[in-house]
């Protein structure tokens, strides 16, 4: 028997023990929520046959941050023009947080917006069931770290947030029927000119 088949059953058996390592979950007296493959005495263990595949364009999640977003999941609720929501991005950005984008434009969006937050007010971050309306830092910080969101990022290099949806989507508009034959020699109507933003930082009905 050479050396090298000699050595492949103790690398079996050691690939084994990492596969059945446990993971623990403790809650912290601040409420901060720790995964760790240590048990103490207030740890629970987590069922890791449960455990998240969750990926955007092929990249997967670290598997400890990956359970944090399966049991709170992060979404953001922006507009175009709303200075807050710049730094609310860099913010989630700088922890490393995934999270899901609803922009706010139209008149359905506010009322989605107020549905959720309880009144038309940008930015709003929602952590699972809470619920941080208007930019605070503090708070914010207070609130992923109680979810168990690291401090600082630990996203894979290649990771890509899902691109911004409006928070009311509208179901797509049937295509127009083709031109007859006759029309589609005839000089394409002019379009009336687009009209301007309205005026001011924050667009009418809510505010920041």
């Amino acid at each position: 028997m050479t050396r090298n088949t000699k050595l492949l059953p103790i690398a079996l058996l050691a690939c084994a023990t990492l596969a059945r390592a446990e993971l623990y979950k403790s809650v912290g007296p601040d409420g901060r929520v720790t995964y760790s493959d240590t048990p103490t005495a207030r740890a629970q263990p987590v069922d890791t046959r449960k455990a998240p595949a969750a990926s955007v364009s092929g990249t997967a999640l670290p598997y400890e941050l990956a359970l944090v977003v399966k049991a709170h999941p992060v979404t953001l609720y922006t507009s175009d023009k709303c200075p807050p929501c710049f730094t609310a991005r860099n913010l989630l950005a700088r922890r490393g947080v995934p999270y899901t984008e609803k922009t706010v434009s139209s008149n359905e969006d506010i009322a989605a917006l107020a549905a959720v937050g309880g009144e038309a007010r940008l930015p709003l971050l929602t952590v699972g069931k809470a619920r941080e309306q208007g930019f605070e830092e503090g708070a914010w910080n207070r609130a992923l770290s109680a979810a168990g969101y690291p401090q600082t990022s630990q996203l894979p290099a290649s990771w890509r947030n899902p691109p911004p949806q409006a928070a009311a989507p509208t179901q797509a508009e049937p295509a127009a029927p083709a031109a007859p034959p006759a029309a589609q020699n005839r000089e394409p109507a002019r379009l009336p000119a687009e009209a301007a933003p309205p005026a001011g930082k924050a667009p009418p009905g809510f505010r920041f």
